[in-house]
């Protein structure tokens, strides 16, 4: 936990004692979780850290990435050696698919490196078959970045934006430590690239998507390369997101760019979509012939809620509903 006596894991290099209770740009000391969870999608026992170096206009985690400005209460501290003993314990208790990796994400899990690194030694010495993943936003020193490379099995880069103007607006940062990051990551660590990834925000970061991809395409275009649409949050809960024909005409761009992976989830819709139509159309019998509560409901069977009308009491589904998707994106 040096690092953190003089912290310069982030290219704010704010030289601050953490340890001690100063406070930089992250303001935050010591590594504190927010939650965990068991991802199937990911093969992931997920580990969420508070705090960013970043201050995101569009954050839909702001209340984890600002701690402890929001004034939300977490789990705060937990030792290494006890959080790798309840990822243990979750897991052999996990019922998906097998879990293979300790996966950090935040936040921006790169300001609590050190502490990743005690994890990952814990890991290894309680003998566990798990390897480490991060999802960051790229703002690491090169320093910290050839550790993440070291250490990490999979990493996950988010580029916000490519001009600077756009990406001091929308994070308060300057982008030029994470294109020279990204680009470090395509020369030495290619094999633990995940994903590059850009949040799609009409209006600021869609006319930023040709040039990334542009970028990307000149480091190794088979990159793969994940568009996500924006959805109203944070301080631009009002801004709109983006429609799904425009996730799918950003997808023709990169591909035109060169990038030879690209894909892209979640979108802003702009009607109810017509399957959702046609089941409320065929579950208007159950509810009494009530377009709104036939339509209410159509969301609910789409996902697979079997009772209609609903009666979660009765429902035989009720200690596995499948009304409550982990990821409601991916039902588009």
């Amino acid at each position: 936990m040096h690092d953190l006596e003089s912290c310069s894991l982030c290219e704010w290099r704010c030289g601050v004692d953490r340890l001690q209770g100063e406070r930089g740009v992250c303001r935050v000391g010591r590594a504190e979780v927010a939650a965990t969870m068991c991802s199937g999608t990911l093969a992931s026992y997920i580990v969420t850290l508070t705090g960013c170096c970043y201050r995101c206009l569009h954050c839909n985690a702001y209340r984890i990435s600002q701690y402890p400005d929001p004034g939300w209460q977490y789990a705060g501290h937990v030792p290494a050696a006890v959080l790798v003993a309840n990822a243990r314990e979750r897991i052999v208790a996990y019922r998906g698919p097998r879990i293979r990796m300790i996966g950090f994400t935040g936040g921006d899990p790169i300001i609590h490196l050190p502490y990743i690194e005690e994890v990952a030694a814990e890991v290894e010495r309680q003998g566990l078959d798990l390897s480490i993943g991060i999802s960051t936003g790229g703002f690491g020193t090169l320093e910290a970045m050839e550790r993440i490379v070291d250490l990490c099995r999979t990493i996950t880069l988010e580029i916000k934006a490519f001009s600077d103007p756009v990406h001091r607006a929308l994070t308060g940062a300057p982008v030029a430590p994470v294109l020279r990051n990204a680009e470090y990551l395509a020369h030495e660590g290619r094999d633990r690239i995940r994903v590059f990834r850009t949040v799609v925000i009409p209006g600021m970061t869609d006319r930023e998507v040709g040039d990334i991809a542009a970028f990307i395409a000149t480091l190794d275009p088979g990159v793969p390369y994940r568009l996500i649409g924006f959805r109203p949050n944070n301080v631009l809960y009002y801004h709109p997101g983006p429609p799904k024909e425009q996730m799918e005409r950003l997808c023709a761009v990169c591909r035109d760019a060169g990038l030879l992976d690209v894909a892209w989830s979640g979108y802003y819709p702009e009607a109810v979509p017509d399957g959702i139509v046609d089941v409320a159309d065929r579950l208007a019998p159950a509810y009494e012939e009530d377009p709104a509560a036939a339509l209410t409901a159509a969301y609910a069977a789409a996902c697979g809620c079997p009772t209609h009308p609903r009666d979660c009491g009765a429902c035989s589904l009720r200690d596995r509903c499948p009304a409550t998707l982990r990821e409601p994106w991916r039902g588009r």
